[in-house]
């Protein structure tokens, strides 16, 4: 499965060099080499701790919905409802993360994560990093678990999370997944107190939900960064081919980087490593060819005996006859012992 926009300026969607790594991915590292989902939730800024009464308003969107390399990543972000616009729109400029350079993306993050700035006084955010494998894994399995169940089961559990912390959310803003209304009337029945406003572009209408993209968007950037660092020093110590070690670019189906790296990369067996998406048409039309594939894979088939009685398991090494529960355990318990 793709799911591509024809509109992705590329440009935008690839991560910088040496892209700032906020904690959503510097304490998972590891994690994240290894092609492990996790969630990260920053503290309560002290605006809204010092007052647990505070009303907030909160906004979701995600990064990485379309690549066939790298995590999707599904980001909140949530501040005092008086502080919405002033801080977010006037002060800040927060806009859709897809038409806000890398750069700019990168300085907005920091400064969210620096201890004293007005961002992060103000605003408490959290990441859920879907990793490739995992999506793929759901979505091959043998009760196939789709891409839209999987980032609306990632939302839910992001903003009960921010709740049983006791952070008292009154409006809800996100960017939809499907039907706006089926979302939303989902949502609803959750909260049904809370505010809620499921809309197509909402990074673009409503100035929490921008800041969520950003969220996200830096996110995935620095999780894509840290695989493409580990990835490239494993060839390096390898003395792998300078072939196999261009850039994948942004990691979507669309870029001609990512077109070139993948058949360059690929095992004809195993495909790629933990960083891609295995369920996507760009990848199984690589490991599936129509005619003449490279490698031919029969895989054995298990005899599921259901005639089996508990006593075939104890046949005697005798074929003739005898005991079988006396010989199986060694001699016979009859025989002669020499006295001395």
């Amino acid at each position: 499965m793709d799911t591509q926009d024809t509109e992705l300026d590329i440009a935008l969607e690839t991560p910088l060099s040496g892209v700032f790594v906020p904690p959503s991915v510097a304490h998972y590292k590891p994690d994240i080499l290894a092609g492990k989902s996790n969630s990260h939730h920053a503290a309560i800024p002290s605006q809204i701790a010092n007052d647990m009464t505070t009303e907030c308003v909160l906004g979701v969107d995600e990064a990485g919905r379309g690549p066939v390399l790298g995590p999707m990543v599904y980001a909140l972000l949530y501040l005092p409802v008086e502080l919405h616009r002033s801080l977010l729109a006037d002060t800040h400029h927060f806009d859709d993360s897809k038409v806000t350079s890398p750069e700019v993306r990168s300085r907005l993050m920091q400064k969210l994560c620096t201890e004293g700035s007005d961002l992060h006084t103000a605003c408490g955010w959290a990441t859920r990093l879907m990793s490739a494998r995992d999506i793929s894994a759901h979505m091959l399995g043998p009760t196939p678990y789709n891409l839209n169940a999987q980032a609306m089961d990632a939302t839910i559990a992001l903003i009960k999370d921010v709740m049983a912390q006791g952070v008292n959310v009154t409006e809800i803003y996100i960017d939809t997944i499907g039907r706006p209304e089926t979302y939303q009337t989902k949502l609803e029945r959750i909260w049904p107190t809370v505010r809620i406003t499921v809309a197509k572009k909402a990074d673009s209408l409503y100035p929490v939900v921008s800041a969520a993209s950003i969220c996200a968007k830096v996110t995935r950037d620095a999780a894509l960064e840290a695989c493409w660092e580990s990835y490239q020093s494993a060839a390096a110590d390898g003395g792998g081919d300078a072939d196999k070690q261009i850039g994948w670019g942004s990691g979507y189906p669309s870029d001609p980087r990512t077109k070139t790296w993948l058949p360059h990369n690929m095992d004809p067996v195993f495909g790629w490593g933990a960083e891609c998406r295995h369920s996507w048409g760009t990848a199984k039309e690589l490991l599936e060819p129509q005619q003449n594939p490279p490698v031919k894979v029969d895989w054995p088939v298990e005899d599921d005996r259901n005639d089996m009685r508990v006593t075939d398991f104890f046949a005697s090494r005798d074929e003739s006859g005898g005991d079988e529960l006396v010989d199986w355990f060694g001699k016979r318990v009859t025989e002669e012992m020499e006295v001395f």
